[in-house]
This record gives structure tokens, sequence and C-alpha cells, in this order.
């Protein structure tokens, strides 16, 4: 008897150190886990969560390991390889991933940004899409830029395969561009800011309507093992995006030194090309974007089927956390 007694009162002391109390469903409450998420340079709302320490502070039962993400196609991966919960990519590299089978949902929309466009070296005679037909062009796979590249291409006429994509990781396409590796080079912020400045690298073809949302996604496992722990990530994004518009400078000066960067290469990303005033619910805005895009992942092979790649659209937001996120702040 006493040792039973003695075993009730130490469930109970365990439950109340991870502020964990049994539900009405009579569930016992989850053990003391890990959130594993990423954060991004080109996602700023990241930068200010992990520099702030909201969640390691709140969820004082949980370990909360911080992963970077280099670009959509790793934090795909990482969220393939389980080795992240939630993870933030484009959204035209959202839904390639879930079409193409990893198991993904988005919860959240971070920011509406104009991160890409194509960019050639600072003495580059192409002035225009059409003159890169049978040229290098630098682009990393799975990634906005790249289908930003594809859209562009469709728009002048021409389709993947009249230029030789080079498959670099982003930082390694700036310096193959300064270099004079490839002719050009499909770009994302901030590195593209940076490349502006201090190499004099011109964006020759812009254009915001297809540039896809920031998307925050999350693996479906988790969100049926923990959506507690998901809830806390999206109330995060959200105290941080009201962190932002209070502390535009200090934003500025995070990202500066998170992706050492000049200040002033910092403050054209975050002040002229990236807009973090949005909802972040998921809904007919986010999916009017990508409903342009999928006919081109389809044409270019970039999804295994069309039907595959609409059911994937059909099912890939969850908005109830950005919902209720948006209704409590």
């Amino acid at each position: 008897m006493i040792h039973r007694r003695l075993l009730l009162t130490s469930v109970l002391l365990a439950g109340l150190a991870t502020g964990c109390v049994q539900g009405e469903s009579g569930a016992a409450p989850p053990a003391p886990g890990e959130l594993r998420l990423d954060y991004a340079y080109y996602n700023p709302l990241s930068l200010v969560i992990r520099d702030q320490r909201w969640l390691e502070d709140e969820l004082k039962g949980t370990k909360v390991t911080w992963v970077l993400s280099a670009g959509s196609n790793k934090a795909n991966e990482n969220l393939r390889a389980e080795t992240i919960d939630v993870g933030s990519t484009a959204g035209a590299a959202a839904l390639q991933a879930r079409a193409n089978g990893t198991p993904i949902r988005t919860i959240g929309v971070y920011t509406r940004p104009e991160w890409t466009a194509l960019v050639v070296a600072k003495g580059s005679s192409v002035t225009g899409v059409e003159q890169l037909k049978g040229r290098k062009v630098a682009a990393t796979k799975g990634t906005d830029p790249y289908f930003f590249l594809l859209q562009a291409l469709e728009e002048a006429g021409l389709g993947g395969t009249d230029v030789e994509v080079v498959n670099l990781q982003h930082a390694d396409g700036r310096t193959a561009l300064e270099r004079g590796d490839v002719d050009a080079w499909a770009g994302l912020d901030p590195l593209m800011a940076q490349s502006q400045v201090d190499a004099g690298s011109k964006l020759v073809y812009r254009n915001p309507a297809f540039n896809s949302y920031g998307f925050l996604n999350a693996r479906e496992a988790f969100l049926a093992e923990q959506p507690d722990l998901a809830q806390k990530v999206i109330d995060a994004y959200e105290r941080a995006r009201a962190w932002v518009a209070a502390h535009p400078d200090e934003a500025v000066r995070l990202l500066a030194a998170e992706a050492k960067l000049a200040p002033e290469v910092a403050a054209v990303v975050l002040k002229e090309r990236t807009e973090t005033a949005i909802s972040p619910v998921p809904g007919a805005e986010q999916r009017a974007v990508l409903e342009r895009i999928l006919p081109t992942l389809v044409r270019e092979s970039q999804v295994r089927s069309e039907q595959e790649a609409r059911a994937a659209l059909d099912s890939l937001f969850e908005p109830r956390f950005a919902e209720k996120a948006q209704a409590s702040s």
C-alpha cells in the first residue's frame, strides 16, 4: 500500500513539473518530449522566436531543438527524415513535397516575400529571360527560386530544358555567379540582396506574383501526437509577428547578425522585400498562388502526376492552429 501511494505521488508530481494535466477524455498526459523545429535566414520570424527563447521558457518539460534550414529543399528533407517536426519552406516547395509523398501539412503562413529573382553578374550583357536560352543558370531544385525560374522561362516562351540548370545550394549559386561559372542565378534573399550590394549583381527579372508565400509545415504524425505543441509553435509565430512590427530596427539587426549581413542589406530584405503583417491562416490567397504554379510543376515533371499534385493541394492546409492563434491575438 505504501509503495502504491509513493508511486501515485511520483506520477502526480511528474505531471505538475511538466505542466501536464489529465484531460476530460481520461487519457494520460504525454511524457516530456522534444520539439524540433527549424530556423532559416529566409524566415525572419523563426530568428526572433529562437533569439527570444519563448518556447524554451514556456515549455519547461520539453527539450527544444533548433535546426538550420539552408533552403526549402533542406527543410523538406528534414521533415521527410523526421529530423524536425516543423519546418519553413516556400509554398511551392511544400506542395511539391506533399505531392511526392512527404506527409506534411501547412499549419501557418509566416511571410509574403519577394525573396527571389533572376540575377546576373555586374558586367553581364543579359537583360532579359529570353537571352538565357542555352546558358547556365544556377538554381536550388525543390525551392521557390527554382520554381520561379521555371515560371519565368515559361512566360518567355522557353522551357526548363532550354537552359542548363546547375543544381547548387543557394549560397553556392551566388558564388558560382560571382565567379563567372554560370550566366545567371535564381537568387534567394538575403544572399541575393548581399550579392547586389557587395558584388554589383543585377536583378534582370522580378515578378512578385511568381514568389509563393512562406509556409510553416508540420509532420502529420507530429500533429496527431502533439497538437498542443503545434499550437505553441504557431502562437510563438504570432508573437514574433507582433514583435517585428513593434521593433523593425531590432529585427533588421537580428537578421544582420544571424546571417552575417551588412545592416543595409538586412534592411533591404526585411523592409523592402518581406511582408510580415499578413494573416497566418493558410487559405484562398495561398491556394490561388499554388493553383497557378501547379501546371508548371506538372509540365516540368517536378511532381509524380497531376492527379497527385491536385490531391496534395486539396489536403495541404491545416488552418485550425493559425485560426486559434489569430483569434487569441
